[in-house]
């Protein structure tokens, strides 16, 4: 019980430190940076584009047929090492986080999905109504462009000099080229996609752990290393230095809800079919940065 109250107490001393750094982005009506005033996207963006994690089956149908015993003719293993080895559990280290303060977690999760359903998924949708798909994908990529500097530090914390020249090279050319960046000309034209990093990546790369997990109220879905980096790279963001706070403010709303505009029904399918959506958003994200660190 000392072990779980200390570190709740830790969470609370890192919300003191990480969401004062994002008040600015959700002091309005709601404090997400998705929805106009309303609520952050990460919250919708942390669970988007994440394979759900396949459910285990109670039993495997372990019938021996032909095919296994033409594999078992080309090996040259014993017949007896290779059944071993097939028996043997596959490590899933890499695909759990601790998550010590789960109760916690959970009410947070709770609440995130209702401000989802009640403000920001009717908000989403109205301006996805209102705005053609072409706009909004060229409003994305104009934001991409402003944001990389984000990209462009944390790909040379981790020494990936090509690809932190790529992204001088993709501002240079979307800025010009693509107007303004409304285009991703460098991607359609050259081949260049965008080399997307934080510094939660790059402290990943680095060694450190995700520590355990948090779903953070309103911003979604994290961990303790992700909440670091977040604030970190507030402060790479060009976006962070526009006064007065209230542009500032309107500026990433607009930027969030035009995102989620993007994956309308990517967050109800995905926990839909999820028999405890906590779990599977959990182990998605985890799964999904896992990845992201390794590539």
């Amino acid at each position: 019980m000392k072990k779980i109250h200390f570190l709740s107490l830790i969470y609370l001393l890192s919300m003191i430190v990480v969401v004062p750094v994002f008040a600015e982005v959700s002091s309005s009506l709601d404090p997400n940076q998705n929805a106009g005033d309303l609520i952050l996207p990460d919250f919708l963006h942390n669970t988007m584009h994440l394979t759900p994690v396949p459910q285990i089956r109670p039993y495997e149908d372990n019938t021996f047929n032909q095919s296994d015993s033409i594999i078992l003719s080309q090996s040259r293993q014993p017949l007896g090492e290779v059944l071993k080895k097939e028996e043997e559990p596959e490590d899933f280290e890499d695909d759990i986080i601790a998550d010590p303060i789960e109760p916690v977690n959970r009410l947070f999760f709770f609440i995130n999905d209702k401000l989802y359903y009640i403000i920001l998924k009717p908000v989403t949708e109205t301006y996805a109504f209102i705005l053609p798909e072409g706009f909004r994908i060229a409003f994305r990529n104009f934001f991409n462009n402003i944001a990389t500097p984000v990209r462009f530090v944390n790909n040379l914390l981790q020494f990936k000099m090509k690809s932190a020249g790529n992204e001088l090279l993709r501002l240079l050319v979307n800025t010009t080229g693509g107007v303004l960046g409304l285009r991703d000309y460098a991607k359609e034209e050259m081949n260049l996609p965008m080399q997307d990093e934080d510094l939660g990546q790059t402290l990943g790369v680095w060694g450190l752990g995700p520590a355990f997990y948090l779903n953070l109220p309103i911003l979604g879905p994290s961990s303790m290393r992700d909440a670091v980096g977040r604030a970190g790279d507030y402060f790479l963001d060009p976006i962070s230095y526009i006064n007065p706070s209230s542009d500032r403010i309107a500026i990433k709303a607009g930027d969030r809800v035009n995102r989620g505009s993007l994956v309308l029904g990517e967050y109800e399918r995905f926990t839909k079919e999820a028999f405890d959506p906590y779990i599977a958003v959990r182990d998605a994200y985890h799964q999904h940065r896992v990845r992201e660190i390794e590539e």
